[in-house]
């Protein structure tokens, strides 16, 4: 199994500076992983650093409470592809999908997947604040918006991935649409025990942990 190819190599935190984005996308190309996952006002210069390179650009939008407005998602999305994003990290409408508003939460995927493209879209469930039947629930309707993953986790909420959750979303989803499993995920057996459970992609700082063993 090539972990490294599973891993988008991430630095989301509020702190981050210039110089540590440019060193995760060094160590993004040296170790050969998929992604890194930046925040938006990080996309130029993320995509800057990795353009010969394979690795792929993916960057947050709606982060990391998932309750800006539908609007400002939408550009969110459109500035990151034109700055260079091969995907986009969305973070879906918590509170919406808790009150029972699948129409609007199911909307609100679409509209962001309308702009951009042919690119591809992970919608983060946050799944610490949800029920099993909410994470069932919220997987269907990312799906039949259009989006192209389902994520456990932000890494900002009260907990990350768990392998019942990653099971439960596969049981949801299928081969439909793919899983991305993130936060906690530290180290090579744990990252193995997620992908046998049914993630396609890692979301970790920890990735050259992980890849060394």
């Amino acid at each position: 199994m090539n972990l490294n190819q599973y891993i988008d190599h991430t630095l989301l935190k509020p702190d981050a500076s210039p110089q540590a984005i440019i060193k995760l996308c060094q160590e993004a190309i040296k170790y050969e992983f998929y992604a890194v996952c930046v925040s938006g006002c990080y996309a130029n210069l993320a995509a800057e650093q990795v353009e010969l390179s394979n690795v792929k650009l993916a960057v947050t939008i709606g982060f990391p409470l998932g309750s800006s407005t539908s609007e400002a998602k939408v550009h969110e999305a459109r500035i990151a592809v034109e700055q260079g994003a091969d995907e986009i990290d969305m973070v879906l409408n918590i509170g919406f999908l808790k009150a029972g508003l699948t129409e609007e939460v199911e909307e609100e995927i679409r509209s962001v997947k309308s702009v951009m493209g042919e690119k591809i879209l992970k919608v983060i469930l946050e799944t610490c604040y949800l029920s099993n039947s909410e994470i069932a629930t919220a997987c269907k309707i990312s799906e039949k918006a259009g989006a192209d993953f389902v994520k456990t986790s932000t890494g900002f909420g009260t907990g990350g991935a768990s392998i019942e959750h990653i099971k439960l979303m596969k049981q949801s989803v299928g081969d439909h649409i793919k899983i991305k499993a993130s936060g906690g995920i530290q180290d090579k057996e744990t990252a193995i025990t997620y992908v046998n459970a049914g993630a396609d992609r890692i979301g970790t700082s920890s990735g050259i942990q992980i890849v060394s063993g």
